[in-house]
């Protein structure tokens, strides 16, 4: 699946998420829910904030942490495991959380 073609998935499977917005970010592209920065959509894998309240949901996938290149990393975001990204309603809740509400 092609950068693009990944992102559009995605932007679909998200459709019911108030507010969604992308937009071109860190060679890939940032997810918004309103003013919210919430995601991040990178090299065909989606990433969510975590939260000290959502963290354990992302260590029992063994998500890995958004890192770009060796000398960046962002250990906030966290890999959305395959079978949440496929299953809409899942996905919808799991950036709720992210987002904070």
């Amino acid at each position: 699946m092609s950068t693009d073609s990944f992102r559009d998935f995605t932007l679909e499977q998200l459709a019911a998420l108030d507010g969604l917005r992308c937009k071109r970010m860190f060679g890939g592209h940032g997810l918004y829910s309103g003013e919210v920065f919430f995601g991040i959509v990178f090299d065909g894998r989606l990433y969510f904030k975590t939260h000290p309240d959502t963290l354990q949901d992302y260590l029992a996938h063994h998500a890995a942490v958004f890192a770009p290149s060796e000398k960046q990393t962002l250990k906030n975001y966290r890999e959305v495991p395959v079978d949440i990204l496929e299953d809409s309603e899942s996905l919808v809740l799991w950036a709720q959380k992210a987002v904070g509400q």
